[in-house]
Parts: C-alpha cells; sequence; structure tokens
C-alpha cells in the first residue's frame, strides 16, 4: 500500500515538474505570444510554425495550443489538397485526442468524439457504421455533453441510412429517435427558461447589454435546435406511420411489455401518430397503465374514452391527469396533447386545455401554434361581414409570432404560419375601404375577445 501511494506521488510530481518546465521554457513563452497574435488577427500561416513549436514540445503550458491550434490547422486544411490535405486533417484528429489527454478537466469525451466525427464526416472520410459507432459510444458514455444539433442529426441520420442498408433493425431507429428528440427538447427547455426570464424585461426595455447578449444567444441556439428536431422528424419519415409501428409492436410486445421504458414510448409514439384506433393501443396503455399508473396514461385512458363516445370519463381522465403531474412542464406537455386530441372536435375545449398548457410553461410555443390554427380555422365562423370574419386571422397571426417567440425553436413553423394567416387577413385596401383602421373589432363566436384593425 505504502509503494503503491509512493509511486502515485512520485507521478504526480513528475507531472508537476513537467508542467513547471514548461512554463519556464522561455522559448516556449515567446512562441505562444507570437502565434496568439496571429491567430488573433487570423493569420493562421504565420501562426502555425510558433504553434508548432508550443505544441510540441509544451502542450500542457496553455488551453491555446489546442483551442487555437484547431483553428491553424483547420486553415491549413482549408487550403491544401490531396496527401497534404489527408496529412493535416490526421494531425487535428490527433490534436483532439490529446486535448481530452492533456486537459482532462477543460475538453469532455462527447465534444471530442463529436469534433472528430464531424471532421471526418465534412471531408468524406468514415463510412456511416464508422460515423454511427463514435457518436453512438459518445452519447452513451458522455450524453450531458452530446450537445452539438449537427452532430446530434448525424448521429440520427447515419443510423437510419444503415437501417436502409439493412444492417440495423428498426426498434434501433426508434431507440436512438426518442433518445435524440429528448435529448434536443431537454437542451431547448434550459434555452426557453432563460428567454421566459428575460422576455418580460425586453419588452419593459429593461435588459442589460449583457442581458440582451445572453438573449440572442438563447434564441439563436433555440432556433438551430429547431431547425435539427425538423431535419430528424424528415429523416424518420414513413418509419414512423402506423402501418410500421403496429407490426413491430405487436412483434415485439410479449418480451418487451415489463420493459417501462419501451411501453412509455410506445404508447406516446402510438398517440402522437393517431394510431389510438388500432386494438394494439389499447393494449399498450393497458401494459403502461399496470407498471406506471402515472398522469400520461390518464391522458391515454381519457382518449380511448373520447373515442368511445364517453365525453364526461374521458374530461374527467384529462382532469386526472393535471391534477396527478406536479412537474410544471410536464403538466403542460400533458395540457398540449389534451388540446391536440380535441382539435378536431372541440375548437373551444381545446383551446381551454391549450391555455392550461401555457399557463403552466409559458415557454410551451406550440400550444400557442395550436390556439392560432384553432383561432384560423374558425373565420368563416366569427363576426357579420366578411371583413369582420377575415379579422379573425390577425389574432391567429398574432398567437403564431408569439410561440415562435417564448420558443425560437419553432420560429420557422411560427414565421411561415403568421405570413400565411396575415396574408389572409383583410388587405391595406380592404381597411381604407371599410374606414376601420386603428378601430377594434370584436368576436361573438367560441374565440371571443377582440383585435385592433392595423393603421394605414
Amino acid at each position: 500500500m505504502k509503494k503503491e501511494f509512493y509511486l502515485m506521488m512520485t507521478g504526480i510530481l513528475g507531472v508537476m515538474n513537467f508542467a513547471n518546465a514548461q512554463a519556464q521554457n522561455p522559448e516556449c513563452m515567446t512562441n505562444l505570444s507570437i502565434y496568439a497574435e496571429h491567430a488573433k488577427v487570423k493569420n493562421y500561416d504565420a501562426a502555425y510554425t510558433p504553434w508548432k513549436m508550443v505544441y510540441d514540445n509544451c502542450p500542457s503550458i496553455n488551453k491555446a495550443n489546442f483551442t487555437l491550434g484547431e483553428k491553424i490547422l483547420a486553415d491549413k486544411i482549408d487550403k491544401s489538397s490531396g496527401a497534404e490535405k489527408d496529412g493535416n486533417i490526421k494531425d487535428l484528429l490527433a490534436l483532439y485526442d490529446n486535448s481530452l489527454k492533456v486537459f482532462p478537466d477543460q475538453f469532455t469525451k462527447a465534444e471530442v468524439a463529436i469534433d472528430k466525427a464531424l471532421l471526418l464526416y465534412d471531408n468524406k472520410m468514415a463510412s456511416d457504421a464508422e460515423l454511427f459507432k463514435m457518436l453512438d459510444d459518445a452519447f452513451q458514455a458522455d450524453r450531458a455533453n452530446f450537445k452539438n444539433p449537427k452532430a446530434l442529426y448525424l448521429y440520427f441520420s447515419s443510423l437510419v441510412d444503415l437501417y436502409n442498408e439493412g444492417s440495423k433493425d428498426l426498434q434501433a431507429v426508434f431507440d436512438t429517435y426518442d433518445d435524440v428528440t429528448e435529448k434536443i427538447e431537454e437542451e431547448n427547455d434550459k434555452l426557453t427558461d432563460i428567454i421566459s426570464q428575460l422576455l418580460p424585461k425586453e419588452e419593459a426595455g429593461t435588459l442589460t447589454s449583457k442581458e440582451k447578449r445572453k438573449l440572442k444567444v438563447a434564441t439563436t441556439n433555440s432556433e438551430s435546435y429547431g431547425k435539427v428536431a425538423g431535419s430528424v422528424d424528415s429523416k424518420l419519415g414513413a418509419l414512423a406511420d402506423c402501418e410500421n409501428l403496429i407490426p413491430l409492436y405487436e412483434k415485439n410486445f410479449d418480451s418487451k411489455k415489463s420493459d417501462v421504458d419501451w411501453v412509455k414510448r410506445a404508447v406516446g409514439r402510438m398517440f402522437s401518430k393517431d394510431c389510438t384506433d388500432d386494438p394494439m393501443f389499447q393494449k399498450l396503455f393497458e401494459a403502461q397503465l399496470a407498471l406506471d399508473p402515472s398522469a400520461d396514461a390518464y391522458v391515454y385512458g381519457g382518449t380511448l374514452k373520447r373515442k368511445a363516445g364517453d365525453t364526461k370519463g374521458a374530461i374527467d381522465d384529462f382532469d386526472k391527469a393535471l391534477q396527478l403531474e406536479t412537474d410544471s412542464k410536464k403538466k403542460s406537455n400533458i395540457a398540449y396533447k389534451i388540446a391536440t386530441s380535441y382539435r378536431k372536435t372541440s375548437k373551444s375545449t381545446s383551446r381551454k386545455y391549450a391555455q392550461k398548457a401555457i399557463d403552466a410553461n409559458s415557454a410551451n410555443g406550440k400550444a400557442y401554434l395550436l390556439i392560432a390554427t384553432l383561432y384560423a380555422s374558425s373565420a368563416n365562423e366569427c363576426g357579420e361581414t366578411p371583413f369582420e370574419k377575415r379579422a379573425v386571422y390577425w389574432k391567429a397571426a398574432d398567437m403564431a409570432r408569439k410561440g415562435g417567440r417564448v420558443d425560437p425553436s419553432l420560429s420557422d413553423r411560427a414565421n411561415q404560419a403568421a405570413a400565411s394567416y396575415s396574408a389572409k387577413a383583410p388587405s391595406k385596401t380592404d381597411i381604407f375601404n371599410s374606414g376601420m383602421a386603428g378601430k377594434s373589432v370584436s368576436f361573438s363566436c367560441w374565440v371571443g375577445g377582440s383585435v385592433t384593425v392595423p393603421n394605414l
């Protein structure tokens, strides 16, 4: 034991002496200063030689050997071709590996694996199987730090391509889809929390310069996650349609029926894809109810009762689901699920639950978009004149814009919806001819409330 302690202390002292020796190396310090100044103005050609000297001889002297070294080598890759380019790529791959060895507290396993995978992908130097394995290993080992939107898409996309080649099964595709979408939602939730805190201050004009930057970064990153989420859904495509889901779940039910995560994901996917009329949904729902009689289970039970014509029983189950859930975001998601189940049969009930979703989580942009859709679909039901009927589109557009503002990941959908609704609202000519500019139009239908006509 004493011997092991002695050896450990000897190793620690050796590392310390090595680091001190590097710090005391005047040549390393001089070249560090030189290449840092060149890199600062993006003169990477001039930075390369002094950087290489420091990187080779004093790698641990400063983290810049890796952060700026990455930029220096990336520049060389961009400016080279053929064997020279391959050599530069190999050097950058080695730099990524070394960053984790030299500064294990500054770089993470996931970040390094992602950097390597994206470099190989961008330069077409790895197969789908190689990329998927690299990213899957990183995701499983270091999920917390697996945040890069492009890498999340590549992780899923490479798997779908492997499935299409026949080397992966459909269940693996669904499992990874769930993992990736949950991670996207998890990261986006953190961003919308920031946005929710700062939006009221922005509207009041009291944001500090630091908060303005923070809001801008959170909004931009949320938009990126939204684009990736849309790409992931597009890549999944028809693979998640009822005709694929039902046979898969029938095949795996007996072996998986005691796996609560599998059952809950299966029920959720069938619900979201409107496969609730199939007996397999009832079977899965009953399995979930036995394993985990949670709030979600009452949502699905209420859906089945509503489809069977038991409106009162459905409402009781839905309200029970909301009462059971204590987490505000989960409560919001449950209320949104309930709202979507009513969007075709009762617009007012759908809006009621969508509003409950917003009340529980003001960043639930999907609930705003749902209400916007409900308003837009009621244009012919509200108002006496054509002008009044079309005025509801202004209200719909406003709700759509709110959805994109509170959750920028939905901004593309929100902006498209708002533009579409605005185009259907009364034109400037209509406003002029009606003499309604700046006046209020009230809605006596289920929509209620009013809207102010834009001034010319």
